[in-house]
């Protein structure tokens, strides 16, 4: 399960950084892009893109830290009711 979760991590990190290249902008920053692209300048609209999948990628990337942290400590519980529910078995046998 462990090597599972690794392979799935490190595929959705590459997902993630190569999805930078994707164009993603509002109507307001594809204005100013286009109007800056006419005087010919290009770096404002690389910024653009690289600061809104920035902003897109945070939060499920937070999202997905508090699930992988609640995923372990629940496991790591289950684990621990596991082990007194057998001591009390061995306690009531004996």
């Amino acid at each position: 399960m462990k090597n599972i979760l690794i392979k799935a991590g490190s595929t959705l990190v590459v997902i993630l950084l190569f999805a930078a290249t994707s164009w993603a902008q509002c109507a307001m920053c594809r204005g100013s892009v286009e109007s800056s692209m006419g005087n010919g300048r290009n770096n404002v609209g690389v910024g653009l893109n690289t600061g809104i999948m920035y902003l897109f990628v945070m939060p499920y990337l937070i999202v997905a830290v508090i699930a992988y942290l609640w995923y372990r400590n629940s496991k790591k519980a289950q684990e621990e009711r596991q082990l007194l529910s057998a001591r009390v078995r061995r306690a009531l046998d004996a």
